[in-house]
């Protein structure tokens, strides 16, 4: 018993029967084919087969009742082809983008050499920066006795003031349709729906 193969070589081994042959085949076939020839164990031979044809290295075509495959040589090359033509195409993209983005760079930096002046101002800012996030957190510590923002609460409690009010007044209104319509006593409406004895208006 051989060394046990990989996937990939498999997968070439199962190529070459197709390469070699040019000839379309059924599985029961392949089947057959691949432990003799290339020992590949016949039981993976479908899942090998299957990866090719995912992959479109290898052809599957239903006539009749029956799938055949098959794979050319000259298919092969082709793709390869494509795929480095694809490929070049990729690299001198990124190539130009490459030197656009140089470019780019080389002229962001006109202007910004590193000279005394430069370096003063750049402290300077830093400097101003640091002062203006101070009084930002200064600021800060003073919001709550901000008038504007005490007057938005005050507004902000009104309408949830009303707002609870509200939903109060709907369960007074379904307390007293359930009284007239069942007859259930205020104290069991509040008992099977956990509303509690001090329930009133805010």
């Amino acid at each position: 018993m051989g060394p046990r193969l990989t996937i990939d070589e498999k997968r070439k081994r199962m190529m070459e029967i197709f390469h070699d042959t040019m000839e379309p085949y059924l599985l029961k076939e392949l089947e057959k084919i691949g432990p003799k020839q290339k020992g590949i164990v016949s039981q993976t031979v479908k899942d090998v087969v299957q990866s090719l044809v995912d992959d479109s290295l290898c052809h599957c075509e239903k006539i009749g009742t029956s799938n055949y495959y098959w794979a050319f040589p000259s298919e092969a090359a082709i793709k390869r082809k494509n795929r480095m033509r694809d490929l070049e195409r990729e690299i001198a993209q990124m190539e130009a983008k490459q030197g656009e983005l140089a470019k780019a760079i080389e002229e962001a930096q006109l202007g910004r050499e590193d000279t005394g002046e430069r370096s003063g101002l750049v402290e300077e800012l830093a400097e101003v920066e640091a002062l203006w996030n101070g009084q930002k957190e200064e600021l800060r510590q003073f919001e709550e006795c901000d008038p504007v923002l005490m007057n938005k609460r005050k507004a902000d409690a009104v309408v949830a003031r009303d707002a609870a009010n509200r939903w109060t007044d709907n369960v007074f209104v379904m307390q007293g349709w359930l009284r007239d319509k069942f007859n259930m006593e205020p104290a069991q409406f509040n008992t099977y729906f956990g509303v509690p004895a001090d329930f009133d208006n805010v």
